[in-house]
């Protein structure tokens, strides 16, 4: 592809955008429909173009030779619609509401061999375009591919030159915008010599029709023409699946663990009433088992203030993505346009940065932590920095394949400007608070100064297979969304089963938190009480197993390739792995401190 500049017209009218985008926390654009009287005219605008298995390598529609204008006028645009690759610009198309056109003439060109190539390129990696019309977007194939017979083989390339758009209109206001080449013949690019100009003349038609349709969004899914499919379903499977694995981990705690526990309480309890007597010692050296362990199960682990870090970044992002949810929920989001969501996330990071500083530094003070500023930096650092080193990765691939997903200097900018003014600070503040508010370490159990020597531990017992079961459990609870989930984010479906996600979101957290408690019950039970560190990496494992499942997508369920998509795929897909640690390993450590405190609460102690 040819690599052109980056539209600068629309960076200079962002400040305003951020500005309202912060104090409504909504992308603008999203629901505001035009009104238009009788031969008004409707501003057609270009936007991309890119393969079509590649959803997130996108070009400017220009960079490809096609009838363009002297001067190119962008459109002034949100940030998440920049975020999702957007770059429109006014178009050729004369488009009047409610006046049909038949076969007018958009221009005349003559084109190089160079740039027929060009177009055969783009055809044959199946590249499609994308136009809007009063925030409607359209979308259509570049041109025709056709691969017949074995021996001989024929392979043909043509181009649509014509374009017909049908669009529905009720009352003053456009509902519906559609392009078809359904009875266009392509323009063969077959047989061009080196030094053979091509002569085209690219010609468009346009059709209104009046809908009893009152609203875009009343529209009955899948008559609506759509150019991506829109297959998903309710897929009870996942449900049905995910609440029988529920079922049986909160019986096997409630019921077996919990019985286990009462057991041992009324044996320990009994023992000690009976042997009041004797010294403590005495009673440790007659006992084993998770009891002989309370004076160390509390002893505060090595790098508690990365541990502390890890479980304030683990909360924001479980706020964060329970709030993305809840507003999907409310209807917040336009199924056409991912911008809303990508605007909507960004606002929710700044805004709960100060929950990660307020967790991180108040147990941090009660676990013994004097270095808390270091805390905070190590709390603001722990996922910025790799996102940044991703993001720095997967921007330059972009630049440097001139793609519009690279972000231009200003938004780069401006997102700089939101942390460094928002979210730091926030970290900051929400550290003072947690800092100034922590309590002693609530231990129900006193600490020996000397640690008890931990026995030789059997391999089923060991970090490894904790991790292989406690990232398992909670993966094949959400296999089957994951899917979805993926062909929405890399694909090309269109996910509006929100209901469905919080429901499935709700499962994995509750997966998490029986699976912990399982865990850490055994690990206890060996006389191990090294379960901090355990706890975080049981089940904060699932994040491996999400990101070896899209190693498996990108193999066996897509057909995504190339340098572009590939790098931002596999870079993205660990920092969503990252994430899940972070959020399933703070669930995890929860439930096992809850878990721990209220056995040993319930213990008769000297």
């Amino acid at each position: 592809m040819t690599v052109l500049g980056h539209p600068r017209s629309w960076s200079c009218r962002w400040w305003p955008l951020l500005l309202l985008l912060l104090l409504t926390g909504r992308e603008p654009g999203v629901e505001g429909v035009t009104h238009y009287k009788a031969g008004d005219p409707v501003i057609l605008y270009v936007n991309k173009v890119g393969p079509y298995h590649n959803p997130q390598e996108t070009y400017h529609y220009y960079q490809l030779p096609v009838c363009c204008p002297e001067k190119i006028r962008h459109k002034s645009l949100s940030l998440g619609e920049v975020l999702d690759g957007d770059r429109m610009a006014e178009s050729l198309y004369e488009i009047r509401f409610r006046e049909n056109v038949e076969k007018r003439v958009l221009c005349h060109m003559q084109l190089s061999s160079a740039q027929v190539e060009q177009l055969r390129q783009a055809i044959e990696e199946l590249y499609y375009f994308e136009f809007v019309v009063d925030d409607l977007p359209i979308r259509g194939f570049v041109g025709y591919m056709e691969e017949s017979g074995f021996l001989p083989h024929s392979h043909k390339i043509g181009l649509w030159t014509h374009l017909d758009f049908h669009l529905e209109f009720h009352g003053d206001r456009i509902i519906f915008a559609n392009v078809s080449v359904r009875d266009v013949k392509p323009h063969s690019l077959d047989g061009l010599r080196p030094d053979e100009f091509l002569g085209l003349t690219h010609t468009y038609s346009v059709r209104w029709s009046e809908t009893s349709v009152e609203r875009r969004s009343d529209r009955r899914r899948g008559d609506d023409g759509g150019f991506f499919p829109r297959t998903l379903e309710i897929h009870w499977l996942s449900i049905i699946n995910s609440m029988v694995l529920v079922f049986l981990l909160v019986g096997f705690v409630a019921v077996i663990l919990m019985r286990v526990l009462r057991n041992d309480l009324a044996r320990y309890n009994l023992d000690e009433e009976t042997t009041s007597a004797g010294s403590g010692d005495d009673f440790d050296q007659s006992d084993n088992g998770w009891k002989i362990i309370h004076t160390d199960v509390f002893r505060f682990p090595p790098y508690r203030g990365l541990l502390c870090a890890v479980l304030g970044v683990g909360a924001q992002f479980l706020a964060l993505g329970t709030g993305i949810i809840v507003m999907a929920l409310l209807g917040m989001f336009n199924v056409h346009r991912h911008g809303a969501i990508n605007s909507a996330a960004i606002l929710l990071y700044a805004l709960t940065c100060c929950i990660s500083g307020y967790v991180s530094s108040h147990f941090y003070r009660q676990i013994g932590g004097e270095r808390w500023v270091w805390n905070i930096i190590l709390t603001t650092s722990l996922f910025s920095v790799p996102f940044f080193l991703t993001w720095s990765v997967v921007n330059s691939v972009h630049w440097a394949n001139g793609s519009t997903q690279a972000l231009p200097a200003t938004t780069i900018l401006l997102l700089l400007t939101v942390w460094l003014l928002v979210g730091f600070p926030l970290t900051v503040i929400g550290g003072i608070f947690g800092k100034n508010n922590a309590s002693p370490f609530d231990a129900p159990c006193r600490t020996k100064n000397i640690a008890r020597e931990i026995p030789p531990q059997p391999w089923y017992k060991s970090t490894l297979v904790h991790m292989t079961v406690g990232g398992f459990l909670p993966f094949s609870a959400i296999s089957v969304e994951l899917y979805y989930i993926f062909a929405t984010v890399w694909g090309r479906e269109q996910y509006t089963l929100y209901g469905i996600l919080f429901f499935v979101f709700a499962i994995l957290l509750s997966v998490g938190a029986c699976i912990s408690i399982a865990l850490t019950y055994f690990q206890l039970s060996g006389e191990d009480y090294r379960w901090w560190w355990r706890s975080v990496l049981s089940v904060g494992s699932t994040g491996l197993f999400i990101f070896l499942y899209s190693v498996f997508y990108y193999a066996r369920r897509s057909n995504m390739s190339g340098t572009v998509q590939t790098v931002e795929f596999f870079g993205y897909s660990l920092l969503t792995g990252y994430v899940f640690f972070l959020m399933l390993g703070t669930i995890s450590f929860l439930s096992s401190l809850k878990f721990i405190r209220y056995i040993y609460v319930n213990l008769k102690m000297d």
